[in-house]
């Protein structure tokens, strides 16, 4: 083959710039699967890398607006299929890749499983709503499905430190990455549902590429979730990361930071209600007391004018007025008769007449007995009113009811006994007769009349 001869003269910058125009135009953008070496990421923002496979390698860059879209952390030793442009970097005269899309090696395959189990659950009803589980209106106590070395667990416990530190929690270990990660993540469900030692369950991981998370868009850890009693919250990976068990578990959370606030109560918040609680109870125990000491004060108030000592009081007034205006009577009438009297005695006197002695001495007599008869009926009078009101107060008072027969019975703590439901078996009662106390023990109840 021969190859034709280019007598042109050309400067380095002519050259590299024809060589670029030939390989946009000849090559121009390819499909690539590679491994990734070398891996940079400046303060810019730009990715720059290493394309290799076993015997050769090319640089490559990936700029800030390209890489933004791309769905997982590349690392060096990752193999990657990429779409990109060849190019040459004419500063340096580099052959280049510049990338447009890139995706995990396989992921198109992962994709496409995850896409027909997803459509093969959802026929089944296991997105269905009334399927959905919900939180209980306070978590208790909070199980996290998880790898004790991960970034989820550090996140998770962080969140519910600061905000719930009294809320008991429990985690079970298990892998989130390997062939062994889907029956393990199944076979914790499982343990927690048995034990029931929690109220809720977190299911969760950090974010990565279809490849990393292909443990939670597996059947097995699908169908653990929809038949778990415990409610489900499932935090895999980033807010842009969706995975089967997101579709399945009762709540999704965009990520395990937020799944922990989720679950987590505000200590703040319920510091403040149990103050607003507490202001509420003394303001109405404040009322509750008010309203009960008005209460006691119209009651005291009542036992004090029905006391029997003042219905005494007031009838000893009366019986001692009764007593004063018969005295004054009295007085007024022995006054009348005591003039009349000497009057007469002046009369008789004066006239010195025997039969007018006589005569007046008879009138004398006679007024003498209506005298007597009158203080008498009089004093019976009285006599009887003030014998009544000695009965009304006998009638009202307590030891005239004892006196007849009757009798008060009082519990230990001094009640009066009314009712038979104030007694049990075996309780000391004192009662009061009319001329001592009695102290019982009860030994039976018939509540029979």
């Amino acid at each position: 083959m021969s190859i034709q001869q280019n007598n042109i003269i050309y400067s380095v910058t002519n050259l590299n710039q024809n060589v670029r125009q030939l390989l946009e135009s000849n090559i121009g953008r390819v499909w690539i699967t590679a491994e990734i070496s070398n891996f940079s990421q400046p303060s810019s923002g730009h990715w720059y890398f290493t394309l290799k496979d076993e015997r050769t390698q090319i640089r490559a860059a990936m700029f800030r607006g390209q890489n933004s879209k791309v769905t997982f952390n590349p690392k060096n030793g990752n193999q990657i299929v990429v779409k990109a442009n060849v190019t040459l970097y004419e500063p340096r005269g580099d052959y280049q890749l510049i990338i447009e899309y890139m995706q995990p090696s396989g992921e198109g395959s992962l994709q496409q499983s995850f896409k027909l189990l997803k459509e093969k659950l959802k026929k089944e009803g296991f997105f269905d709503i009334k399927h959905k589980k919900s939180l209980p209106i306070t978590v208790n106590c909070v199980g996290i499905i998880t790898s004790v070395t991960g970034a989820a667990l550090h996140d998770i416990l962080n969140i519910l430190r600061r905000r719930d530190p009294s809320l008991p929690i429990i985690i079970y270990h298990t892998s989130v990455q390997g062939e062994l990660a889907p029956s393990q993540i199944a076979r914790m469900i499982e343990i927690a549902n048995i034990r029931l030692e929690c109220d809720t369950l977190i299911l969760g991981r950090g974010g990565g590429s279809l490849e990393d998370l292909c443990a939670f868009n597996e059947e097995i850890v699908a169908r653990a979730i929809f038949v778990s009693k415990l409610p489900i919250i499932s935090a895999v990976g980033h807010e842009t990361d969706i995975t089967i068990s997101d579709y399945v578990a009762d709540i999704r959370a965009p990520t395990p930071s937020a799944a922990a606030e989720l679950v987590s109560r505000n200590q703040a918040e319920m510091l403040r209600q149990l103050k607003s609680a507490k202001q509420h109870i003394e303001i109405a125990m404040d009322y509750f007391l008010s309203n009960k000491q008005q209460n006691f004060t119209n009651l005291n108030h009542n036992l004090k004018q029905h006391h029997p000592e003042l219905h005494l009081t007031k009838q000893q007034n009366q019986l001692n007025l009764l007593e004063q205006k018969l005295t004054h009577l009295m007085t007024q009438k022995m006054q009348v008769y005591s003039t009349k009297f000497k009057k007469n005695e002046n009369d008789l006197l004066q006239n010195n007449l025997l039969d007018i002695l006589q005569k007046h001495k008879h009138h004398i007599i006679l007024i003498k007995h209506s005298l007597q008869n009158t203080i008498i009926v009089l004093m019976k009078k009285h006599q009887q009113c003030f014998m009544i009101y000695c009965s009304k107060l006998e009638t009202t008072s307590p030891l005239a009811t004892i006196i007849r027969g009757f009798s008060v019975t009082t519990l230990p703590n001094g009640t009066i006994l009314k009712k038979i439901n104030q007694v049990k078996l075996g309780m000391q009662l004192q009662t009061r007769i009319s001329n001592g106390w009695i102290k019982s023990k009860i030994i039976s109840i018939n509540n029979k009349i």
